[in-house]
This record gives C-alpha cells, structure tokens and sequence, in this order.
C-alpha cells in the first residue's frame, strides 16, 4: 500500500498555499452539526463526534466555533437535514477517484458534480467499481523532525496504527477506523503535532501517470471537485510519474 505518495507530498505543498482556511472551518463545522444531531454533543459518548472534533482541533478550528458547530447540532441544525454521500469517479488516464460529499440537496450536487467530471474527461463508475480499489483508513501526516521513526514505531503500533511511512521529511501514520482516535490521543498526548489527520479511502495500489498533459488534467479536476461546497474529501490512486512536475 502507497501511505505516502509523490502526489500526496505535492497535495500538502498545494493546500499550504491554496487552503481557504474559511471553507476547510465551514466543512468540519458541518460535519460537527451532523454528529452532534445523530448522536448528541457528548463527545465521551458520542466517537463520531470526537473524531469530528479533533480533526477540527488539528485544523486550528477556534474554540468558540467548535461550541457553536456542537450547540447547533445537538439543537437540530435550525431544520436543515444533510445527507451523506460517495460517489465513486473515473478520471483520465485510468484514475480512480472517490467523492465523500455531505449535502443537503443532493438534487443540486449530484449534476454539480457530474459536470465537473464531464467538463475535465471524467466520469461516474458504477457502485462498487471504484471502492473495491480503496481501503478506508486513518492516515495521520506529521514532519519527521518531531521524533525518530523506531520511536513513533513504537508509539503508534503500541496505540493500534498498522502501518507508518517514511519519505521526504514527514512520516504517514495508518490505522484502522476503528484504532484512529486512540492512535491520534497517543500521538497527541507525546506532544506530536500533525499536518493532516482524518479517515479516508486509501488506494492499494497506485496508477502512474506518465503523460503531463493527462497528469495536469488530473489535478485540475481533483481540484475543482475538491472546491464544491458539499465536497468534504476527494481520495485518488492517482501518481504522477517521474519527470512530471506539478507544483
């Protein structure tokens, strides 16, 4: 399994530059609301909502937002219902795409995304297609210069991780679902601070792209997908091959 890839180093490099910190806070903020209308704004009772909110904490969210994204939530979202939905994409160059959008028309974002698909020379998979090629797990992303690897080996296996990755100065951290808070307490707790941290479809295996034209064409419909209000995560298989500069 690729847990640290070429494209994910030129994603981190990207969202430094591009992030709009506003969106990034609406997005948690939403999914804040929707765990606290499912299951209660307790966080010691409520996992979906811990994890919602230490992806919020890692994000620098204020405070005062994550009360206020709680409060509303555990009140019932002011009338307004938001479903959950995954759709599973086909990009050029044989790239599988995956699609987490949290909507509350879906009427609205479906053709929202069709369209972005269509216009970049995607298009929709059938279901099952495209999620047979991902494992969805927690990935935490933190610079290296913070620990040496034995010992985050030993910190995050010791917490439940399953796997940790080592390349260009960062170490990718992987775990079951169902181990993610627990290993994000661990590291936390050691004083470790990460760039990203967040559950998501992790590819088995990789397609390199070795044309640029394709590769550009890629990253340009992950972005605009990525920039739809309802879109809460984008996850491909896509990797840009050697020689391929997209910064």
């Amino acid at each position: 399994m690729s847990g640290h890839s070429k494209w994910a180093t030129i994603r981190r490099k990207k969202g430094a530059i591009d992030a709009k910190r506003g969106a990034i806070f609406t997005r948690i903020a939403r999914e804040i609301s929707v765990a606290a209308k499912e299951g209660g704004g307790d966080q010691d009772a409520n996992p979906r909502l811990r994890m919602a909110v230490t992806k919020a904490k890692a994000s620098n969210m204020p405070k005062d937002n994550i009360e206020r994204a709680i409060k509303k939530g555990a009140g019932g979202l002011e009338g307004m219902v938001y479903e959950e939905c995954l759709y599973e994409c086909y990009a050029p160059g044989g790239v599988a795409i995956m699609v987490d959008v949290l909507t509350d028309k879906k009427s609205r974002t479906t053709p929202e995304i069709k369209s972005i698909l269509t216009k970049l020379g995607g298009s929709l998979a059938n279901s099952g297609a495209v999620s047979r090629l991902f494992d969805r797990k927690g990935q935490l992303v933190l610079k290296s210069e913070q620990i040496s690897e034995e010992a985050l080996f030993d910190l995050a296996l010791g917490a439940g991780a399953e796997d940790i990755q080592a390349a260009d100065g960062v170490y990718t951290v992987l775990t079951p679902p169902n181990e993610y808070e627990a290993v994000q307490s661990a590291l936390t707790a050691k004083g470790l601070s990460m760039e990203e941290t967040e559950i998501k479809y992790i590819p088995m295996t990789t397609v390199e792209v070795n044309d640029k034209d394709t590769a550009e064409k890629i990253m340009k419909l992950i972005e605009n997908l990525e920039a739809n209000d309802d879109v809460q995560g984008v996850s491909s298989n896509f990797e840009p091959g050697e020689g391929i500069d997209l910064d």
